[in-house]
């Protein structure tokens, strides 16, 4: 890609470009897992036909003129995908979580949620009105003495059961990089029979070995879930998300929904961007150009996460997770990692506080399966190059100097033949 450089004269209040274009940058930051953020190709084709079709937008709620063929052809789709009964779709992948969350919850209702949720499901939770409780991060003894807890005292001064209990887990966490323990979690709901909230942002199209995400990866039934969230800005390369679960949930939402009665209907241009890689990663356009995707982000993950750790950096998150975040600790480097890396062309994402604690900034790399492994390998070169200079290599393994692919990488069916590592703790 090429960055446009911007400066600012007022202390980051407004911004000018200045004119200087970096060139040739490495995308190392953006949520493109599957490469279907391209502008040319099958995917890019399909939404300008859609878009002669049906033009750019329909300019109405779905329950007024704005429901078009391609709404339903997507949501069946969908419902396909996950393999549940139903599904419905929204213009907005935040606004599925914020608004559908206090169309399930309420007074009365208690809401677990894991302490490292997106902002969009804690947004939700808040405006349901229903308690909130939050347990440690993929911690099932925390979730577990808050279920206890909850059965046992009940609602607070009336001491009666609550009407709803509601877990909120996410699939992977985007700024950890760790995967939800999601068969320890669907037996606590199971056990103490509560409800089951799984935002799939990141995980779904990403993990497992149809791109069904978490459920898909270890192997679990998606009627276990009661309602699977997702989104379609990371895989699909396009936007908004979705909600799926039995026919009775999703009737129940498109009529109680904010955001299926208000808001505007999905742009016919990006149904048709999802609908085109959807069928692509479960093979029915009749190649296997998905499953190809699938497992070269899986490889190319594999590859990145061992090459880092060799080098001596400390990485968070599961072996699988194609969301690297890379720990720099100290707030004075974050700015200084993300200008020596695009010094070497690298476009990365640095984060601190208060995204993250204090003296927990880290850089976040996203692997994609757009990625060569010239690409990966130049990346890797760079990091290295500025993890020397700005003293990074923490880890107290032993260091292994960094080798082109040639010598130190495996070969694609020894990647394939690993172990899963799935049932490794997330490293925290």
């Amino acid at each position: 890609m090429d960055l446009l450089e911007r400066a600012t004269k007022d202390y980051n209040w407004t911004f000018e470009h200045t004119g200087k274009v970096v060139k040739d940058v490495i995308n190392m930051g953006s949520y493109n897992y599957l490469g279907f953020a391209e502008n040319s190709g099958r995917c890019a084709d399909a939404a300008t036909e859609s878009t002669h079709k049906y033009g750019v937008g329909v300019g109405s709620t779905r329950y007024e003129m704005g429901n078009l063929d391609l709404h339903e052809e997507l949501e069946q789709l969908v419902a396909r995908f996950l393999g549940v009964e139903s599904s419905m779709a929204f213009g907005m992948g935040f606004a599925t979580n914020s608004m559908n969350i206090p169309a399930l919850a309420g007074k009365g209702c208690l809401i677990l949620s894991d302490e490292l949720n997106h902002a969009s499901l804690v947004l939700g939770a808040r405006l349901s009105g229903a308690i909130i409780r939050v347990f440690k991060h993929n911690n099932m003894v925390s979730l577990e003495k808050l279920l206890r807890d909850a059965i046992v005292h009940g609602q607070p001064r009336t001491h009666r059961p609550w009407k709803k209990i509601l877990i909120l887990v996410e699939g992977i966490y985007s700024m950890e990089g760790s995967i939800v323990r999601l068969p320890e979690v669907i037996a606590l709901k199971k056990h103490y029979k509560a409800f089951l909230y799984l935002d799939e942002a990141h995980s779904i199209g990403a993990l497992g070995p149809h791109g069904g995400g978490v459920v898909d990866y270890f192997g679990l039934d998606p009627k276990d879930v009661d309602i699977m969230m997702g989104t379609f800005t990371k895989s699909f390369g396009a936007a908004g998300g979705y909600i799926g679960g039995k026919s009775e949930l999703i009737d129940y939402l498109r009529s109680h929904s904010h955001s299926a009665i208000y808001a505007t209907s999905m742009s016919p241009p990006v149904s048709q961007q999802i609908i085109t890689s959807m069928k692509i990663i479960m093979g029915e356009d009749g190649t296997t150009l998905g499953g190809v995707r699938l497992r070269q982000l899986s490889e190319n993950t594999t590859y990145f996460r061992r090459k880092l750790r060799e080098m001596g950096f400390i990485i968070y998150g599961n072996d699988d997770s194609p969301v690297v975040p890379m720990m720099l600790y100290m707030p004075a480097k974050i700015g200084a990692f993300g200008r020596e890396m695009l010094k070497r062309n690298i476009g990365t994402v640095v984060v601190g506080f208060p995204a993250t604690p204090i003296i927990e900034s880290r850089a976040r790399f996203c692997v994609s399966a757009a990625h060569t492994r010239d690409m990966l390998d130049m990346a890797l070169e760079a990091i290295s190059e500025v993890g020397d200079v700005l003293q990074l290599k923490y880890s107290r393994h032993q260091k292994h100097p960094h080798l082109p692919s040639s010598q130190g990488s495996w070969s694609s069916e020894e990647s394939l033949l690993q172990e899963p590592s799935h049932v490794k703790p997330s490293v925290m």
